[in-house]
């Protein structure tokens, strides 16, 4: 089936997989075989590498939301923003040698928060995001500071106009604290690819924080900011959130506005959230979140309020989550994943019975060949898009006597070498002669994969899976092999494919020898479909036992 797809750049290395809340419950009543855990790790073929647990030095006490803390000390008065602001930027400047998440620091941090305590002063109405120190990711559009998107073919480049995102969050209250690093023009999956600089893992700076939005959560990770933007075209929010241990949200396409937001493949592409807890990220998604007339893919759809449905555990049942319908994807457990991803995953899924879930197995039969296909689609319409940063029309310019030399020459000089490849086969892929060997058949794997999730969804009110094959690996280890580093986007891009929403949130840990290394969950839930997706992550997250995803480099006293 489908054996046009098998040219060898798009092989992927497949042969490595198998492939208004406000009662205290969540009742979705349904017959289902239970899917236990417990016994499966008991079994012949149980793995045997357990889930490891955070350095016992560490409290396990559930995180708190930083924003709410944030808003409660500013009303009561107890602190200024702008000490909140100074502390931040001290921990940037002291973290970020190492580190290294931003491209650029805001100069004007300190002037926006004394606006916010000018506010106060007055007693005027602060907006869901007063006084919050956010990052931005470098190709989301900032009228103050440079957007690059990686690279440099626009260093230096100002927009003349803030992202929808961020002029919302800006009518919030929120503080832009800079613009974080990133693999340029969103193509890579370690932040290795930046033209700029490497970023590192807060929880082992010789590891990647993942990517293309690598620098967005470390930042969070490292509590260099509270929370930031990222982007995701194929999982370019939860893989990194998963590698550093933060909650990541990639919203339902539509949801959020593209504007302002460097295209890289337009029908996959959404803006999504980082943030410390299920909280922070929600009241983050709920300020960015609605129609944009500037985006023709905004949806009208009324946008609820995230936040507000999201209940205190102390009001929870014993089994608050009671007769939800969880379906374990089978083809993201198979060959290719780690076995410490496995296991961690079985725990999670266990802690999820606990709370009463129903949870099954569910098989999707085009899940292997999104992989491919997703690569031809997204290299294809970044073919396309990324034809406007030629010297002329956008981007910086090398002096040419000629203008097809300009362009060559522009183009080479400021593009990557990632870049430089995707352009390549998108340009092949969409070529007389080949278009519909791959374009065309890639988007009727992209049919198969929706109308797969739709079917699954329809018996399943959330489906899970591992949010990555493997925890954070090290620096270089696969800079040099593209197809396994593409391999790594399994998890993540048949949900870009389909449009739907997604929510990682750390579940457990595995040993990596020096360290411990987190591990994300990833829930997926119907389109339009947040509110589940938060109000399930906030209660696992509340509930599970025996972790705290604070890097061991984080200040005790601060975090939590």
């Amino acid at each position: 089936m489908l054996s046009s797809l098998q040219n060898p750049r798009f092989l992927i290395l497949q042969s490595q997989f198998q492939f208004n809340f406000t009662s205290k419950t969540l009742n979705f009543s349904s017959k289902r075989r239970l899917f236990h855990f417990s016994n499966a790790l008991n079994s012949s073929q149980a793995i045997s590498e357990q889930p490891q647990t955070i350095s016992p030095t560490l409290k396990t006490s559930p995180p708190t939301s930083q924003i709410l803390k944030t808003q409660k000390s500013l009303l009561s008065r107890e602190i200024k923003a702008v000490e909140i602001a100074e502390e931040y930027l001290n921990r940037l400047r002291q973290t970020e040698p190492q580190i290294r998440s931003f491209l650029h620091v805001s100069e004007n941090v300190i002037k926006e928060a004394e606006e916010i305590d000018k506010k106060i002063e007055r007693n005027e109405e602060l907006g869901s995001l007063a006084g919050v120190l956010v990052g931005v990711k470098d190709n989301i559009c900032t009228v103050d500071m440079p957007s690059t998107g990686g690279s440099r073919i626009l260093e230096g480049y100002k927009p003349a106009f803030d992202a929808t995102a961020v002029k919302k969050m800006r009518e919030c209250g929120a503080v832009l604290i800079g613009k974080t690093n990133m693999d340029e023009f969103g193509m890579g999956s370690t932040t290795e690819a930046s033209s700029f600089q490497v970023t590192t893992n807060p929880w082992d700076v010789t590891r990647v924080p993942g990517g293309s939005s690598g620098g967005s959560a470390a930042a969070v990770s490292a509590r260099q900011c509270m929370v930031s933007l990222g982007s995701d075209t194929g999982g370019s929010v939860r893989q990194p959130a998963s590698f550093c241990g933060v909650v990541g949200i990639k919203p339902t396409y539509g949801r959020v506005s593209r504007f302002g937001l460097m295209a890289y493949a337009s029908s996959l592409d959404v803006i999504g959230c980082f943030g410390p807890s299920v909280v922070d990220t929600a009241i983050l998604l709920d300020a960015i979140s609605g129609h944009d007339s500037r985006d023709a893919t905004s949806s009208k759809r009324e946008v609820p309020n995230l936040a507000s449905q999201l209940v205190s555990t102390e009001s929870l049942e014993s089994k608050p989550l009671k007769g939800l319908r969880v379906g374990l994807i089978s083809e993201t457990l198979g060959n290719g994943v780690d076995v410490g991803v496995v296991s961690t995953i079985q725990a999670a899924t266990a802690h999820l019975e606990e709370l009463g879930c129903t949870v099954s197995e569910v098989s999707l039969p085009s899940f292997s060949l999104g992989l491919p296909a997703y690569y031809i689609l997204a290299s294809s319409e970044s073919s396309s898009n990324l034809s406007r940063y030629d010297g002329v029309r956008y981007g910086n310019q090398v002096a040419a006597e000629e203008l097809s030399s300009l362009y060559g020459a522009s183009r080479a000089n400021g593009l990557g070498s990632e870049v430089k490849m995707r352009i390549l086969m998108g340009t092949y892929a969409l070529s007389a002669g080949y278009y519909d060997a791959y374009y065309k058949r890639a988007q009727q794997v992209r049919t198969l994969v929706k109308k797969d999730f739709k079917e699954a969804l329809d018996e399943n009110d959330i489906l899970i899976s591992p949010a990555a094959p493997s925890a954070a690996y090290k620096l270089g280890e696969k800079k040099n092999d593209p197809l396994a580093m593409y391999a790594g986007d399994i998890m993540t891009v048949n949900v870009n494919l389909a449009g739907l929403p997604a929510l990682v949130l750390p579940c457990g840990f595995v040993d990596s020898g020096a360290t411990a290394l987190p591990i994300g969950l990833q829930i997926i839930g119907a389109a339009f479909d947040e509110g589940k997706l938060l109000r399930v992550g906030h209660i696992f997250e509340q509930t599970l036992q025996g972790c705290r995803f604070v890097p061991p480099s984080v200040v005790e006293g601060f975090a939590s």
